[in-house]
């Protein structure tokens, strides 16, 4: 009898492939600490793109809603406020940041034998379910 084996969606042939490479910061600790300094890394390109580059701005100001404002109405009035959009140089700064911190993210998801496609699927599903009583 042969095991029919479904094929490696991307999530899970990224999550083999940090099984694979992830030598150097195998500690769960080190994992932890990476993740959170590549986080700290997106943070920084992303404001970099702002102070550096200007190729976007951040006009932030108090949201203020109406006071007739309805729950389903509510995303008409918000924004998130980001103006411009990234050029090239700074897309690529900040994809590239990202992928190393889901290259933590997938490593700290192995250590604990974890399923991060799964993860996924079930979260967006509670999304799906909610909508926009997920309220995040």
């Amino acid at each position: 009898m042969t095991e029919v084996t479904k094929p490696l969606s991307t999530c899970h042939h990224f999550q083999k492939n940090v099984e694979e490479n992830l030598v150097r910061h195998f500690s769960i600790l080190d994992i932890v600490s990476k993740f959170q300094e590549t986080n700290a890394r997106v943070n920084r390109a992303l404001f970099r793109a702002v102070t550096d580059c200007g190729c976007i701005k951040i006009d932030a100001s108090k949201q203020v809603l109406p006071d007739d404002c309805s729950f389903e109405d509510i995303r008409n009035h918000i924004r998130s406020h980001l103006e411009g959009q990234l050029c090239e140089n700074c897309r690529e700064v900040l994809e590239a940041e990202v992928g190393q911190n889901l290259f933590y993210l997938a490593g700290m998801c192995n250590a604990l034998k974890l399923d991060l496609e799964e993860i996924i699927s079930k979260e967006n599903q509670r999304v799906a379910t909610l909508g926009i009583f997920h309220l995040r």
